[in-house]
């Protein structure tokens, strides 16, 4: 029997990079991510449409960035309890989907690689099985999101080492393989396997 984490109260796509910038100086801007109330996913990555139109994820393999080749980061999966662990360090700007994950989940703790490392199921909201995801991977944080926890302050070497660690370990979500395609809704649930 999956084990429920809660509801999805977010999907989104991600239609151009969040890292801005020339090299060394890269800047990170959630402005490029696009809420949906449904997401088409599969293998390859998330898809929405808005206003009839088609939208692919950045990471999805058939964009023209070549971000998702190996197939590996189509997907990512957030819980609102980690952004509630950010905003307290952080402050109100870690809104939740900041870091740019398609799926969050509403869930009142904490949650690790080791408790997700068997992998998602989303229900749908009767409890019929709508889209397995696996091959769980921590979504590591990068020094442009980290820049941005601090609000684009330069900050002693310690503290980035402080906040890279912090927002490690699913801090800023996990990257999953969708097993199957299916059309995922807010109010969708997900479990853990």
């Amino acid at each position: 029997m999956p084990t429920i984490l809660g509801p999805i109260v977010r999907l989104q796509i991600q239609r151009g990079p969040l890292k801005t910038g020339l090299p060394k100086m890269k800047r990170y801007d959630p402005a490029p991510l696009l809420a949906l109330n449904r997401l088409w996913m599969g293998p390859d990555g998330a898809m929405g449409r808005v206003n009839g139109a088609e939208i692919v994820d950045l990471h999805h393999r058939a964009h023209a960035s070549g971000k998702n080749a190996d197939g590996l980061h189509a997907i990512s999966i957030g819980l609102t309890s980690h952004y509630r662990e950010m905003q307290q360090r952080y402050g109100d700007h870690m809104l939740v989907g900041c870091a740019g994950e398609n799926i969050i989940v509403d869930h009142a703790h904490r949650l690790t690689l080791a408790q997700a490392a068997k992998g998602f199921v989303v229900l749908a909201p009767d409890g019929r099985e709508r889209l397995r995801l696996g091959t769980v991977d921590v979504a590591h944080p990068c020094k442009p999101f980290s820049g941005f926890a601090h609000r684009q302050q330069l900050v002693e070497p310690e503290v980035l080492k402080a906040t890279l660690q912090f927002l490690d370990d699913g801090t800023r979500g996990f990257r999953v393989t969708p097993q199957g395609e299916a059309e995922l809704r807010i109010g969708d649930v997900v479990a853990l396997i």
